[in-house]
């Protein structure tokens, strides 16, 4: 039941979001679309209720309830937070699993029900792509090796920071140059950074969106969330090169290549429950009715952490300004830059 009060209007809630990034408005942020579809929300320097990422630690400076919003795998730390909202799919009240492509693009941009398969393939006038900004030998070595292998058989593009091989990065930041990049390809390497449970993050979705074949490895509850028929799986392989051996048999027959593209990438081509809004709006409800004792109450942060967060500082509602003068500024009032 959406919380409205004898008037018809929206419940009024004191809310503010920090830690979300420098560069990031608050109004222009997934939560506080979603969110205001339901709520009024009263952006404020003292809410009740504070939703933050990982990007810094002013979330420690505020007493109300704490909601962790982030795309990382990082598990939830309720010593810190109330609820938290990840893609990780944790179980506890207190949690909603929310993959991170959820909050990258809507549905229906992989939704395949208009699509020309035959023109599609028309297009594809490359082979892979691989886009990777990090590397560390210890946690993602997989896709590397992959990248190797598959490189024998033809040049595998790499756009990112990592193994780059085009001249350069790519411009701009986003999905849409992503997207745009990718889609002259027939395939991309799209494995996640970590394999852990329910998390998925947007590498899979901008491969569908480009509509390209995803090669993807990641948790088992991939197939969960998108129809395992739609892409290949690492974890159905006996061996990278069995792998390899299918992504040159698909590369080599269009018949068989086309197979795989003409299935739906979600089950029954609709959009799951991750991509609900009523269900994100829906668990904020729970949060906004439930009175408890924030963790920023039962326990003092500077006894936990001492000397982490001191020099954090909170900021104010409004937008970070986009010229480099305005941000000096900025920064200057706030404390950040000298």
């Amino acid at each position: 039941m959406h919380q409205k009060n004898s008037f018809g209007m929206k419940r009024k809630v004191r809310i503010d979001f920090c830690d979300i990034g420098c560069n990031q408005s608050k109004t222009d942020y997934f939560l506080h679309w979603v969110l205001s579809e339901r709520f009024d929300l009263e952006l404020c320097d003292q809410p009740d209720f504070l939703i933050y990422n990982l990007f810094g630690h002013a979330h420690r400076l505020y007493s109300g309830v704490r909601i962790l919003f982030s795309g990382e795998s990082d598990a939830p730390d309720y010593r810190v937070c109330d609820y938290s909202v990840t893609p990780l799919a944790w179980n506890d009240s207190r949690h909603l699993h929310l993959p991170a492509y959820a909050f990258r693009g809507a549905a229906d941009k992989i939704v395949k029900q208009s699509d020309d398969h035959e023109k599609i393939l028309a297009e594809k006038t490359k082979f892979c792509s691989f886009v990777v900004s990090s590397y560390n030998p210890k946690k993602n070595q997989n896709r590397v090796d992959l990248f190797n292998l598959l490189s024998r058989y033809k040049r595998v593009d790499s756009a990112g920071c990592v193994f780059n091989n085009i001249g350069g990065p790519l411009p701009g930041r986003g999905a849409k140059n992503k997207v745009e990049f990718l889609r002259p390809y027939k395939f991309n390497i799209c494995y996640e950074n970590t394999c852990k449970p329910g998390y998925v993050t947007e590498k899979i979705y901008d491969a569908m969106a480009a509509r390209c074949l995803p090669i993807y490895w990641g948790p088992p509850e991939i197939s969960q969330q998108f129809n395992p028929r739609s892409f290949l799986n690492r974890s159905d392989f006996p061996s990278d090169e069995a792998l390899v051996e299918k992504i040159i048999e698909l590369d080599k027959d269009d018949d068989k290549y086309l197979a795989f593209m003409r299935q739906p990438y979600l089950p029954d081509d609709q959009p799951t429950i991750y991509f609900d809004r009523q269900r994100i709006c829906d668990f904020f409800e729970k949060i906004f009715n439930t009175p408890i004792r924030p963790a920023a109450q039962r326990r003092r942060d500077w006894k936990v952490r001492p000397g982490r967060w001191l020099l954090a500082k909170r900021h104010h509602w409004h937008a970070y300004p986009k010229t480099d003068a305005a941000r000096k500024a900025y920064d200057r009032r706030e404390g950040l830059w000298d």
